[in-house]
């Protein structure tokens, strides 16, 4: 499976912030999405996640058969925002996103015991700290299988210890196959990881 990006242009507010943008990565890599705030890295992600469109260029995901026919269908994306209810469990959260996007992996006990949120599966995601509740975004990728991962800024809010945590779990993922595209200011422990400079091309 590759997924291949050639001469993309995205666009904020009706204004063109990137374009002319190249890469590719195939099973088993990773690529550092870096530059400045409002360089455009945010809006790749959402380009590539199929929550926007791109202003010029193709975006394909080829190798993923009916399985996987595009880069929405095989995807995970955990932007800024952690995509949970504050009124419900953490357990609740995880529980909805897999029957919604199925392909269980772990089971949401098993995700939070990962990521170090074992004993807090029963309380009210608004209770949880800032930490906390990245940590929970982060086990809603291991309770339903998908091959692509894009990450927009994934440590926000992580201690050192579940930096390290997280850091394990990507080379877990990229070993197994995964592809991981990830926008970040921070290095994320992934050796061998591509970088795309926005305005620039892979290397």
């Amino acid at each position: 499976m590759r997924l291949a990006a050639e001469a993309l242009s995205g666009e904020r507010g009706g204004e063109v912030i990137f374009s002319d943008t190249s890469f590719a990565v195939a099973c088993g890599e990773a690529l550092l999405v870096t530059g400045p705030n409002g360089a455009g890295k945010t809006t790749l992600l959402r380009i590539l996640a199929g929550l926007l469109r791109p202003a010029a260029g193709r975006l394909a995901l080829d190798g993923g058969g009916e399985e996987w026919p595009d880069i929405r269908a095989a995807c995970h994306y955990l932007g800024h925002f952690n995509a949970m209810k504050t009124a419900l469990t953490v357990e609740e959260n995880l529980v909805f996103w897999q029957r919604f996007l199925g392909q269980a992996r772990m089971t949401a006990s098993e995700a939070l015991e990962t990521v170090g949120l074992e004993d807090i599966g029963h309380l009210p995601f608004g209770y949880l700290s800032t930490g906390q509740r990245r940590r929970a975004a982060i086990a809603r990728l291991l309770v339903s299988h998908r091959p692509v991962w894009l990450l927009d800024e994934p440590t926000a809010g992580l201690d050192r210890a579940s930096e390290g945590r997280f850091a394990e779990l990507m080379r877990g993922h990229l070993r197994e196959g995964g592809m991981i595209v990830a926008a970040t200011h921070l290095p994320l422990g992934l050796e061998g990881a591509g970088e795309l400079a926005m305005g620039g091309q892979a290397r």
